[in-house]
C-alpha cells in the first residue's frame, strides 16, 4: 500500500519537478509511455464576493487635502444571491432540487398513510396497494409532484423560505427517514407475514 502510494505521489509531483518519475519493481513505467511525461500543473483561483482594491490607483496623499465636497463613499452592496435555473432538465436532474425533495414528500405522506390504514383496518402494506392503493398513490403523486414543481419553475428554493425550525434541511431528512421507514415497514411485513402492530 505504501509502494503504491509513494508511485502515485511521485506521478502527481512527476508535473512539477524536472526529474524522472520513481519507479521499482511493482511499477514500471515503460509499460506505461502516457506517464513519462512531465505535464505542467496550473492552477487557477477565482475568489467570490468583494472584487480586490486595486493597488494601480493613484492614492491620496498627506500633502493633498480633501476637498471639502467629496461626497461619502457609496454603502456596500448586498451579495447577489445566484440566480435559480428554471430549466426543466435542470430543475429534474438527478443533483436538482426536484427529485429527493418530491420523493422525499412522498415518502413521508405514504409512510403516516401506511401506519393509519394498518391501525384502522388492520392491512398490512401489500394488502392495502392491492385493495386499490395504486389509484390513491398515483393521484397523491401528480399531486404533490405539481405542488412541488410550480414554485421551482418560478425560481423559488425551499432553501429561501425555510426560517426557524422547519427547514429546508430539515425537510430532507425527515423524508430520507420517511423514505427508509417505508421500506423497513413493507419488508418487515414481507418477512413476518402479516401486519407491524
Amino acid at each position: 500500500m505504501a509502494t503504491a502510494s509513494f508511485n502515485m505521489q511521485s506521478v502527481f509531483a512527476g508535473g512539477l519537478t524536472a526529474g524522472k518519475i520513481n519507479t521499482n519493481k511493482l511499477f514500471f513505467a515503460a509499460n506505461f509511455p502516457n506517464l513519462k511525461r512531465n505535464y505542467p500543473v496550473g492552477v487557477r483561483c477565482m475568489a467570490e464576493g468583494e472584487p480586490r482594491k486595486d493597488e494601480s490607483a493613484p492614492s491620496t496623499s498627506a500633502a493633498q487635502p480633501l476637498s471639502s465636497s467629496s461626497s461619502p463613499p457609496p454603502p456596500p452592496t448586498p451579495p447577489t444571491k445566484p440566480k435559480v435555473s428554471t430549466k426543466f432538465r435542470e430543475v429534474l436532474a438527478f443533483s436538482g432540487p426536484a427529485p429527493e425533495r418530491i420523493n422525499g414528500r412522498l415518502a413521508m405522506v405514504g409512510f403516516v398513510a401506511a401506519l393509519a390504514v394498518e391501525l384502522s383496518k388492520g392491512e398490512n402494506v401489500f394488502a392495502q396497494i392491492s385493495d386499490g392503493g395504486v389509484s390513491w398513490f398515483l393521484a397523491t403523486t401528480a399531486i404533490l409532484t405539481l405542488a412541488s414543481l410550480v414554485p421551482l419553475f418560478k425560481g423559488i428554493t425551499a432553501e429561501s423560505k425555510s426560517k426557524g425550525f422547519m427547514t429546508s434541511d430539515a425537510e430532507l431528512w425527515n423524508g430520507r427517514f420517511a423514505m427508509l421507514g417505508l421500506v423497513a415497514l413493507a419488508f418487515t411485513e414481507f418477512v413476518k407475514g402479516g401486519t407491524l402492530v
